[in-house]
């Protein structure tokens, strides 16, 4: 499912590519003399795609790893070192608080897997503020000089933004693009809610695609890589899916301990 919707990001974003570069070529020339520059835009006037409101996660992949607590021991798609295992087995769910409960399932590697809903705002023109009801964590996605609710060593870290778009036109709605997010500097966590871990060196680095289908519904891809060279031999990547709603129905935020 991963290697495929990555193939299908590829072959969108070129044809993005392709469609910018004949609209430029279209361009050139139409300006005329006398033209003033255009002033800088802020990240919120400069935002190609609108990922402001409610949205409710749809459980499509990792069904299993995602509704219900994982069992101890079971670590498929994930390639953990000697120490990463080694730290895994030492969980043990007798002791443990439950799943639910565990604020190191909510770090920021881990949030967006959870079944549960996000609350997308502007906290101010360089600020994205994501609310997930699942652990009532907050994330502050910053443009610039990056910030954190919690700082450098909270359980959502610290996350720069910046916008991936393409511009194929001129008009303020003829943007397409996705948010990257870098995060770093996170509490260590779980990647899985059996222990799986991620440490202080993990980095974070996600895609947020806004997709609109012709039945009005829209949709929001974030697509995640987890890169972490203590517990983790390769990148684990992994997608989820949101879908947009009209109102807040059914916002429950349940906090960690």
């Amino acid at each position: 499912m991963t290697e495929k919707l990555e193939i299908n990001t590829v072959f969108a974003r070129s044809a993005f590519l392709a469609l910018a570069c004949v609209s430029g070529l279209l361009a050139q020339g139409g300006g005329g003399r006398g033209a003033q520059p255009e002033q800088p835009r802020t990240p919120k006037q400069a935002a190609p795609v609108d990922l402001t409101g409610y949205w409710v996660s749809v459980v499509v992949e990792d069904w299993k790893y995602r509704m219900l607590p994982a069992n101890k021991g079971d670590y498929a798609a994930l390639a953990l070192t000697p120490a990463g295992l080694k730290a895994a087995e030492s969980w043990n769910p007798a002791k443990e608080p439950p799943a639910l409960e565990d604020c190191r399932n909510y770090g920021a590697p881990n949030l967006m897997r959870q079944p549960g809903r996000l609350h997308i705002t502007w906290e101010d023109d360089q600020t994205l503020k994501v609310d997930s009801d699942a652990g009532a964590q907050t994330r502050l996605l910053s443009f610039g000089l990056a910030r954190s609710k919690e700082g450098s060593s909270g359980w959502q870290g610290v996350s720069v933004a910046a916008w991936d778009g393409i511009a194929v036109g001129r008009g303020p709605n003829q943007l397409t693009g996705s948010l990257k997010v870098v995060t770093t500097g996170m509490k260590p966590g779980f990647l899985r809610s059996n222990g799986a871990p991620y440490g202080t060196n993990a980095v974070l680095t996600e895609y947020f695609d806004r997709i609109e289908f012709p039945d009005k519904n829209n949709y929001l891809v974030v697509t995640t890589t987890v890169e972490d060279p203590t517990y983790l031999v390769t990148p684990y990547r992994t997608s989820v899916h949101f879908r947009k709603q009209a109102d807040n129905a059914g916002w429950n935020p349940r906090a960690c301990h």
